[in-house]
């Protein structure tokens, strides 16, 4: 008997120990638990090695021994494990979609903010440049063309107010982030849309002006699916103000790359 609780204090030292260490690793608590029972279930063998050897039984009576001790073993082994946490796939979802929340919220709101920052810049730059075409008698571009009336020369009078106006259309291209489906300058483009390095070679920035607000206005030849599917979103004329949709114009209107194979715009309005 001395032996036995012997051994057993050994099995609760050696499982204590475990148990603190799992702990101290920050291990969860159904682990620490098994540590534990895995140093019992080695006290408990050793116990085993003590007990006194069975009787000889015979051959018939050894078969129902060993079957009905296995089936006490597979019993045990079963029903313990179904004590511990089984996996379900939504609730480790769940997890990791608690886990990953606050890094989703902090991106999105870096995000918000940061377009947020760019359309207050963009805001400025839109001011100044109306300021400007003002002050040298251009106050039309700025405004926009009148209804019924052509539409005037996009470029402003002056070298400075001409890089400001082609800054700004460089700037709405990636806002409204038309980069997703054309490709320009080697850059951008999913094959949704036609690549632009020489739009202005085949239309007017009055054309491109009218594309933009209105996209069955013209099909990009080979693109025909895309057109007749209306993949270019037809929302830009309420996201932009007049002038930004002539800055966007003017500055793809400067792109005449005649190496690169534009597709050839057919007009359908």
């Amino acid at each position: 008997m001395g032996n036995i609780i012997k051994k057993l204090a050994i099995g609760l030292v050696i499982g204590g120990i475990l148990v603190g260490v799992a702990k101290a690793l920050e291990f969860p608590f159904v682990f620490q638990m098994l540590f534990l029972g895995f140093a019992m279930l080695g006290a408990v063998t050793f116990m085993l090695l003590d007990a006194p050897p069975l009787r000889t039984m015979s051959g018939a009576k050894s078969v129902v021994a060993l079957v009905a001790f296995y089936i006490l073993l597979c019993t045990v082994c079963i029903a313990g494990a179904s004590f511990l946490p089984q996996f379900d796939p939504e609730e480790e979802k769940g997890k990791i979609a608690k886990i990953l929340k606050p890094q989703f919220e902090a991106s999105e709101k870096g995000k918000t903010e940061e377009l947020i920052a760019r359309a207050k810049a963009l805001d400025e730059q839109v001011k100044a440049l109306e300021v400007k075409l003002m002050s040298l008698g251009a106050e039309q571009v700025a405004k926009g063309p009148s209804a019924g009336a052509p539409t005037p020369p996009p470029t402003p009078p002056t070298n400075v107010a001409a890089g400001d106006f082609m800054k700004l259309g460089e700037e709405q291209w990636q806002l409204m982030e038309c980069y997703n489906c054309h490709k320009l300058r080697g850059e951008g483009g999913k094959k949704r849309g036609p690549e632009l390095d020489n739009i202005g070679s085949l239309l007017t920035v009055e054309e491109i002006q009218q594309k933009i607000t209105d996209p069955k206005s013209f099909m990009a030849e080979g693109f025909e699916k895309e057109w007749e599917k209306g993949r270019m979103p037809d929302k830009f004329k309420e996201l932009m103000e007049p002038k930004d949709i002539l800055a966007l114009a003017s500055w793809l209107g400067s792109f005449k790359n005649t190496s690169v194979n534009t597709p050839r715009p057919i007009k359908k309005k």
